[in-house]
């Protein structure tokens, strides 16, 4: 069997690092605005583990929840005033959002000092021009250190992405190609041709469809490390709340073949928040330092 990848123990690794870095500042604390618009359920759920995690790490989070019925130009005030506060240092905005709301929109009215997201332009613009003061999606900013952190061999490589989503597959693709790490990238999507032949060439394969288990065995190289980045509720009559999570990755079929995978829950998730965490006290000393 191959070894899992445990997220949630790399997570808590760079927990610790961040409050310790926090421990001796004086003043006041880091601080993220959480902006949630609506009452998904996942919303509600993530917005909650942010702040959880925010509060054990030493990083003051401010949960603005505005309703459903939000307007554009309401959304935009409220991220105008967050922009201008000088007591915050960080903006996320949870999507995904209502769909009259325009989130590309949204993303860029974020002050690119402030977008711990990475997903405005500015940062992206950055993250191309290997700009280190770039803000990096949290989700391809935490699969690259779950790749560091597991001693995964990456110079050189053959890395496929498959997904090409702004919150996912362009900047990791961007991140594989940095001088540094050096791999080798291919990015497939939906029309990509001989999926499972390109797949299978991979050293490093990079599930991000939002489908569950669209990876299955005959599409892994021997050897290959798996990351697994979905999280999809398919239905479960065994399980309390009438569903269970499962990636986009088929894992019992695949893990046998690999040296390395991610299971879900537990591994690529816990990594998204601790990049946010990590991006909000990236831009806490930054900002103190003007």
């Amino acid at each position: 069997m191959p070894d899992i990848i445990d997220g949630n123990k790399i997570s808590e690794e760079i927990h610790a690092e961040l409050a310790a870095h926090l421990a001796n500042i004086s003043g006041r604390k880091p601080c993220v605005a959480l902006v949630r618009v609506g009452d998904d359920p996942a919303s509600i759920s993530y917005v909650a583990k942010k702040s959880k995690v925010a509060a054990k790490i030493g990083i003051e989070s401010r949960l603005n929840i505005l309703p459903e019925s939000t307007t554009q130009e309401q959304l935009d005030s409220l991220i105008d005033n967050l922009n201008a506060d000088e007591t915050v240092d960080a903006i996320l905005v949870q999507a995904p959002l209502p769909k009259h709301l325009n989130e590309q929109a949204t993303f860029n009215r974020v002050s690119a000092a402030k977008d711990v997201d990475g997903f405005s332009f500015a940062n992206l613009g950055k993250l191309c021009q290997e700009d280190k003061s770039a803000f990096v999606a949290c989700t391809p900013a935490g699969i690259i250190e779950l790749i560091k952190r597991s001693g995964v061999e990456t110079r050189g490589k053959r890395a496929v992405v498959v997904g090409r989503s702004l919150i996912v597959g362009k900047p990791l693709a961007l991140l594989l190609m940095q001088k540094g790490i050096d791999a080798t990238v291919s990015v497939c999507h939906s029309r990509s041709e001989n999926l499972k032949q390109i797949c299978k060439e991979a050293d490093i394969l990079i599930a991000a469809v939002g489908r569950p288990n669209t990876i299955t065995a005959d599409m892994v190289k021997d050897g290959a490390c798996v990351i697994d980045v979905g999280i999809n509720r398919i239905p479960c009559a065994e399980k309390k709340s009438g569903y269970k999570l499962v990636g986009d990755v088929d894992f019992e079929s695949v893990a046998p073949k690999c040296s390395k995978i991610t299971p879900v829950p537990g591994g690529v998730g816990p990594m998204t928040v601790a990049m946010l965490m990590a991006n909000t006290v990236k831009s806490f000393f930054a900002r103190s330092q003007k």
